[in-house]
Formats: structure tokens, sequence, C-alpha cells
């Protein structure tokens, strides 16, 4: 079959930044173009177990992608993994994951589509729970989907071979997961399926399992890049907030989040979240590596890009306005809240009461850092406590602030 180059650079351009398995390019533009004179459209699929209640941008990489899929008037189906949320992904975990209950992913999952409706036209899109064909599965078939794969190939997975050599447990259910995620491929009869880079086992899977069941053209699959979280460490988590740019986070918040990541993750944020062309991140590059331009400049202007995709200019514009004159002029912002307490309230106790840190141990880390100020002052001991005086204001980190009046 001589493919057309219109769809190799179709193609192309789809792949950008993306791993295509197995057959690369090529292959993608075989189905492309195969879907385009057929005129069937690929069904692209991607998996999303609602086991916190928000998306973050890391998040979004994928889902940028998908929403060029749909721009080409391919159909997107949307899994919401209403049955294998309750097992959690092993991916990349060190340990047994606590299972959820059906009430909890059922919370979790309310808000999903309401945020992901902010990249893709969710409106479009076949949104479906795989606990509609998982839970009905009876013990016969169940037996039959495992027979299908064998210990040893499960055991390739870096994070099962791992923990297996450290000694430590793994639940068979565990083995279940990845097998669950490629029986959807087969339920919905998935053509290509996203995931990010740590999804490669899970995904690939699919083609094995969709042979088994007798696909002849089975799926292929995109890995997108997973991206760090405001650390500049560690992969961008709902398992580390304190670090993770939620697509439900205020204007403010966000902006100021993305103001906090190492200079070393511009390029990649710009390359990944933002619709920049390849010239113009080259440009970026350059501006960095020369030293010409102050990379708080080049920051700023990310921090509007990402932040006015999901707040809108004027959101964007005040965010911005905010952080410089809080950061930048060492202001206060004109917005924040006002608390009344009791005489003698723990320092740690009121971090914690307004939700300024997830937990003690974080608001120590934040004290001990010199993360914490009143009335501009940084604070270092652990167990002070507020007595009654004058209105004081409490700032936490660059971004958190709060009045406190103290009851007489």
């Amino acid at each position: 079959m001589e493919i057309r180059q219109e769809f190799i650079e179709q193609a192309k351009i789809l792949a950008k930044n993306a791993e295509v398995l197995p057959g690369g390019i090529e292959e993608l533009a075989v189905k492309l173009q195969h879907a385009h004179d057929t005129k069937t459209p690929l069904r692209v699929k991607l998996g999303m177990d609602p086991t916190r209640p928000d998306l973050h941008l890391g998040h979004t990489v994928v889902m940028r992608k998908l929403r060029k899929f749909q721009e080409l008037g391919h159909q997107l189906v949307l899994i919401v993994g209403g049955a294998t949320a309750m097992i959690g992904d092993p991916s990349g975990k060190s340990e047994t994951r606590p299972a959820l209950s059906k009430e909890q992913v059922e919370e979790n999952a309310k808000s999903y589509f309401e945020q992901m409706s902010k990249v893709l036209d969710v409106s479009n899109a076949e949104v479906v729970n795989n606990a509609d064909w998982l839970h009905k599965l009876n013990f016969m078939e169940l037996l039959q989907l495992a027979g299908k794969v064998t210990v040893a190939q499960m055991m390739t997975r870096d994070d099962f071979a791992k923990r297996y050599a450290e000694g430590k447990p793994i639940s068979i259910h565990e083995f279940f997961y990845p097998l669950m995620q490629a029986y959807d491929s087969v339920a919905i009869d998935a053509d290509i399926e996203f995931g990010g880079s740590d999804q490669r086992f899970n995904t690939l899977l699919g083609r094995d399992i969709q042979t088994a069941y007798g696909k002849k053209y089975p799926q292929m699959v995109m890995l997108l890049p997973l991206i760090e979280g405001t650390d500049g460490l560690v992969k961008m988590s709902k398992t580390y907030p304190e670090h993770c740019i939620s697509l439900t986070d205020s204007a403010k918040d966000m902006f100021g989040k993305l103001m906090s990541i190492p200079d070393t993750l511009i390029p990649k944020y710009y390359d990944l979240l933002t619709d920049i062309t390849p010239d113009e991140l080259k440009e970026v590059e350059a501006q960095l590596a020369s030293g010409e331009v102050n990379p708080r400049n080049i920051k700023l202007k990310l921090a509007h890009t990402i932040t006015e995709e999901y707040h809108g200019k004027e959101g964007a514009d005040k965010a911005q306005d905010e952080f410089i004159n809080v950061v930048s002029n060492k202001g206060i912002p004109e917005d924040i809240p006002s608390v009344t307490i009791e005489n003698g309230k723990n320092i740690l106790d009121l971090l914690l009461e307004l939700n300024f840190v997830q937990s003690k141990g974080e608001a120590k880390r934040l004290i001990q850092g010199g993360g914490v100020k009143i009335d501009g002052e940084k604070i270092y001991d652990m167990n002070f406590v507020f007595n009654g005086g004058d209105e004081v204001v409490l700032q936490a980190g660059k971004r958190k602030f709060a009045k406190v009046n103290v009851k007489n």
C-alpha cells in the first residue's frame, strides 16, 4: 500500500513528542490514510482512573494531543476507570496501592469531565465506564482472560521485577490491573491508545489481548512524556500536591506555581503545555542559553500563556499583576482572608486548618526552610503560639496569606 504524503505529514505532526509503537510514523500514516479512504474514524482511547477528584497539567500533555485527533475528525473514547480505579495502577509504584471503594471512585469521577472539557470537546467524545463490562465478567471469563498472559510476561514490568528482587510483596490482584486495562481495548475496539511513558507495558498488552480476541489490526500505542512537578524532580502527580498544578487551581495559584518551576523546566513546559512552534521554542532555548534575557521574564510569559488557556485573559492578567505585586514588589494581596482564632493557637495547627499545608510534616518543613512569616518576619519556632494583640498577616510560601486576629 502506497502511503500518500499528506498522511505522512499528518502523522509527523500527531507524533510530535510521542513514542509511536510498534511501527512508528509510517504505521500511523497507514492507519490515518485507511481511516480517511474508508470514511471510518479511528477510535482513539484514553483511560483515566478517578483516584482523586482533580486533574493536573501533566494530564493535559496527553489531552492536548487527543484534541488534534478530534480536530481531524477521529472518535475519542474516554474511559472512566470505575473498575480499574478500585485496584489502582501499580505502574511505577514500590508497594501495593490501597483499593478505592465504589463510592470514592464515583465521587472522584464527577468533576473529571468538567475539567477535561477545558482541553477536549467532551460533548463529541464517547464516554464510557469500564465497570460496565469488567464488573459483568463471570469467573470463567476472568480465567480465560488471565490465561492469555503468562507470569513471565508480567514480570518483565520494571516495577514488578524490582519489587520481587527486593522481596517486597506483589498481590495477585495487581497483575489484573494491566489485564483489565488491556481488555478495555477489546471492549471499545480501540485503534490507538494514549498514555504516559510509564504506561508502555499496560498499553502494549492491549495489543496482545486484542489479537488474542481476534482483532486483525490491533491498536497502536502513543506514549507522551511525563512532566516534572514544580520541584523539578519527580513527575507531576496528585500524590505530591505541593508540587502539582491542578486544573482546579485558581488563576492566582496556577500562575504562582508556574512561576516557581526551575528555569531548566521552561523549555519542556513550553513544548508540552502550549502551542509554541518549533522555531519559537528554539528562540526560547537560545535566550536561556545566552543569558541575555532574564529567565524570569520568559517564565512570566509562559505562566501567562498557560493560565490564560484555563482562566481566560482577564484571569491571567489579574494573576500576573498580583504576582508581580506580591513577589516582585514584596507586597501583600489586596483581598486576603481574615480569620479569628483562639488564644494560644499553635502555628502548625493554624497552617493545617487554613489549608496552607497538607500535613503537619509539610508545615514543619516549610517553617524550617524560612517559608512562614508573620508581618514579614520569618518564624522558625515550631512551638510558636498566637496570643492576643493587633491583627497580623500570616504568610506561608510565596502565595498564601491570611489576616489573623486572636480572641481576647
